[in-house]
């Protein structure tokens, strides 16, 4: 090879390089719950609620808001698994617990407005997914009796995984 070809190639590789590194700045990278971890929070879910004699449906969204998994009880209303999936997504969207915002509203902190976004339920029964700062989705579970039941269902769930995402 003459030193020219060894030269052209040399700035050919450097060029590839650092083309290379100007593209991995404009890509970002991010975690997210694996298809079973999300089904495993929602089964557990669903188990503590039938455990108290509740029929629900809870849902598991991820970061983006999309459902990873929804499951709906035989029995659970027809709302419920609507109701369970916009309790995830708003939980995900505020990054709060839906009971929390549920408060706001009522204490006049958060406008009342917001109630009306679409897809949002400032109802009790959705927690955000989150863990090292790093937002992963939100569970959302909707149909025992009252939020605060709802909320505890899902928070069963978000405990059962919770040494599996914890980093």
């Amino acid at each position: 090879m003459t030193k020219a070809a060894v030269a052209f190639a040399a700035a050919l590789t450097a060029l590839a390089v650092s083309s290379a590194r100007a593209d991995d700045a404009a890509l970002v990278t991010y975690k997210s719950l694996t298809p079973e971890i999300a089904l495993e929070a929602a089964q557990v879910a669903m188990k503590t609620c039938r455990d108290n004699g509740y029929q629900i449906a809870v849902v598991v969204v991820d970061r983006f808001g999309q459902p990873q998994v929804l499951l709906r009880d035989r029995f659970a209303g027809l709302p419920a698994p609507d109701t369970a999936t916009r309790k995830a997504y708003t939980a995900l969207s505020f990054r709060a617990s839906t009971a929390d915002l549920a408060k706001s509203v009522r204490d006049g902190q958060m406008d009342a407005g917001l109630a009306r976004l679409p897809h949002v339920a400032m109802l009790a029964g959705g927690l955000v997914i989150e863990t090292g700062g790093t937002l992963l989705g939100g569970i959302g579970v909707s149909g025992a009796p009252g939020g605060d039941k709802d909320e505890a269902c899902a928070k069963a769930g978000l405990d059962a995984i919770r040494d599996k995402i914890d980093f």
